[in-house]
Parts: structure tokens; sequence; C-alpha cells
């Protein structure tokens, strides 16, 4: 399953994670150094929603930035009761 909001079409990024050895200059060492650096990905944060679309009521996979600037509208509360067994 992709990694896409299906509102604002936001995706996985490209990053890196780099790895340094040595003590920093602040602390009384001879610097930092940056001995490795591998790849990795910066995923964005989905949440699975009830919302109207289209006027019917569906999940969609929603980034909380959307869900935060309010692009999506929920649906209603239901109001109704289950019916009272009659005995």
């Amino acid at each position: 399953m992709a990694r896409i909001c299906e509102l604002t079409g936001r995706g996985p990024r490209k990053g890196s994670i780099i790895w340094r050895s040595g003590k920093p200059k602040k602390q009384g060492g001879i610097g930092t150094h940056i001995t490795a650096i591998t790849k990795r990905r910066f995923l964005p944060n989905l949440q699975r929603v009830k919302a109207v679309v289209d006027g019917e009521v569906r999940y969609v996979r929603v980034s909380t930035r959307a869900l935060k600037k309010g692009l999506i509208t929920k649906p209603a509360k239901r109001t109704w009761k289950p019916a009272e067994a009659k005995a």
C-alpha cells in the first residue's frame, strides 16, 4: 500500500543518517568526523479517518497535517438507538 496522503499527495521523502565519531571541540576534543552516511526515508504521519467524500462516508488515509488544516469534513455522529427487545 502506498504511503501517500489521499488529499495532499504528500508521500515519503529521502534523507540520510549521518554517523559521526570523535569528541566535539567544545568539549575538549579535536572535532567530530563523519564516518558513514546511509540512506533513509521520512514517512508521512498517515491516519485512517472516516470522511465525507462526494456525499458518502468512507475511510481515507490522510496526513495529520491535512487533518490539522481542516481539509476533511467528518461525518455527523449517529443518533439512532438500538430497538429494545419486546418480551
